[in-house]
């Protein structure tokens, strides 16, 4: 410091950010001034300086600066009294009249910062104690100030590492009003910093733009892309089929791996659901897929080296994601509570489409796997670094189906193929056991009391609930066909 910045000082009538004092002996005075300038109250964003050696109106006291002092105040910063540990710095300085020594406290970027557990600020030139609201306020600034890493420069790239022609063209028109970006004469920088997207202070990218809109987002973030691989059984010693990472910015992946799992993951084949009729079975939902690989790339952690992790198995998906559930999320309220670990991104892909932020998609995907036949994916929320979906095939499903049911030997031999019509085309997986029963007891024919007594329920509801269904998929069929509601009438098994 100079000794023109040191006259300011000493002349200034900032008393919100300076305090002079004479005194070199009351520890806590010097305490509560360095808490208070800390806490920035005003949010001046400007430094504090604790000026000891100096009358209140500027005058030098002729101080004698010794080691002893200077010691004893410099290590106010890692006493322990002061938490968390202020951002100062500690000068001595030799002038005419006296000396000085000057204490200057940067705002902290961590508040409220209390001295021996009480919260000091600076209400123009005099100290106080934070009120609850006060204290309040200094909470939400804290939590303003952390920025998320996606938020972050990018300090290494520039603008020429980002695809400035899509961010111009197709995202911002997306993102802004017609209306007022037509009046915009700000500078593409400008307005990208506007979303998020660039960093004005420090000239770059954010972290964000890069993982958008990068031209090549492992050149700075190495663990930005997805990795895909098809292993041809059911874990990782088999051997692999496909392979294949995606490395581009998601404004360009997004669209590359939809009409990858469309053509590349999803398969469909016919399934039979009665004698003469099939229907096309897919081992997967492909909204559901996508709405999985969307929530993985957005709410990884993109500081990981670990890429999205997209394994494909004869009879599951697994797709990892490096960080575990994030902010108000918890294994205890998941999925109910959600929050976002890369907001800039959220916020991204919801202005591109791609995603809804309503809290929905678990919900969703759990939906769309049920109605594709297969079963709800397991969400392993339990790993503290990684987040993880397993999602079932529902092909393979139907195909252990049909080997683990143990038909009795009077069966025909066709009949443990005929079984999977009934799942899940006309019941659920929790009534395999009732069907199996029932068929059990079809070997011979019955009648409909008959084997509503053995089923314990009434004609009614085994007419209603299994019957008629096991009628129409051609498992079963009516002795006496042409009069469907004789009393004599009997029901048994499709033998040929």
């Amino acid at each position: 410091m100079t000794k023109e910045e040191i006259n300011k000082l000493l002349k200034s009538t900032e008393t919100s950010r300076i305090e002079r004092t004479i005194s070199t002996s009351d520890m806590d005075k010097f305490q509560e001034a360095i808490c208070a300038f800390s806490n920035d109250m005003s949010n001046s964003r400007q430094n504090g300086y604790l000026i000891i050696g100096a009358k209140d109106n500027g005058e030098l006291s002729g101080l004698k600066v010794d080691d002893n002092l200077f010691k004893k105040i410099s290590s106010i910063r890692s006493d322990g009294n002061i938490l968390p540990i202020p951002m100062m710095t500690c000068e001595r300085y030799e002038l005419e009249g006296g000396d000085l020594l000057i204490v200057e406290v940067q705002p902290s970027f961590s508040t409220p910062v209390r001295y021996r557990g009480r919260t000091f600020i600076r209400i123009g030139p005099r100290r106080d104690i934070a009120t609850i609201d006060e204290e309040r306020i200094l909470s939400e600034k804290r939590i303003s100030n952390m920025a998320t890493f996606d938020a972050m420069p990018c300090y290494s790239a520039t603008i020429d590492d980002v695809y400035v022609d899509i961010i111009k063209n197709d995202y911002i028109p997306k993102a802004v009003d017609a209306e007022e970006l037509e009046n915009d004469t700000r500078s593409i920088e400008q307005q990208m910093a506007a979303l998020g997207l660039y960093d004005m202070e420090h000239n770059c990218p954010t972290n964000a733009c890069i993982v958008l809109f990068g031209k090549k987002p492992k050149m700075f973030l190495y663990g930005a892309y997805l990795q895909y691989v098809c292993f041809k059984g059911a874990d990782k010693s088999t051997e692999i089929d496909n392979e294949k990472p995606f490395y581009d910015c998601l404004a360009k992946m997004m669209p590359q791996l939809e009409t990858f799992i469309d053509f590349g993951v999803v398969k469909t084949r016919p399934v039979a659901v009665s004698s003469l009729r099939e229907k096309n079975q897919s081992n997967y939902p492909v909204d559901a897929l996508r709405e999985l690989i969307l929530n993985a790339c957005m709410h990884r952690d993109y500081q990981s080296n670990m890429p999205t992790r997209f394994y494909q198995y004869s009879d599951r998906i697994e797709i990892m994601n490096p960080g575990g559930l994030y902010g108000k999320a918890r294994p205890e309220n998941f999925p109910e509570v959600n929050d976002y670990r890369n907001p800039i991104i959220a916020q991204a892909l919801k202005i591109m489409g791609y995603v809804n932020m309503f809290n929905r998609g678990v919900c969703r995907v759990k939906s769309m796997m049920i109605e594709n036949g297969g079963k709800e994916p397991t969400f392993n929320v339990g790993k503290i670094t990684a987040f993880e979906v397993i999602s079932f095939s529902a092909i393979n499903n139907v195909d252990l189906q049909e080997t683990n049911i143990d038909f009795p030997k009077s069966f025909p031999k066709s009949f443990p193929k005929s079984f999977p019509k009934l799942i899940p085309a006309y019941f659920k997986e929790d009534e395999a056991a009732v069907i199996e029963d029932i068929l059990n007891n079809l070997t011979e024919p019955k009648t409909a009391k008959e084997l509503a007594d053995i089923m314990n329920c009434t004609v009614r509801t085994l007419k209603d609930k299994y019957l008629t269904k096991m009628l129409e998929a051609s498992v079963i069929v009516m002795t006496i066909p042409d009069k469907p509601t004789s009393s004599k009438q009997k029901y048994k098994l499709v033998m040929d």
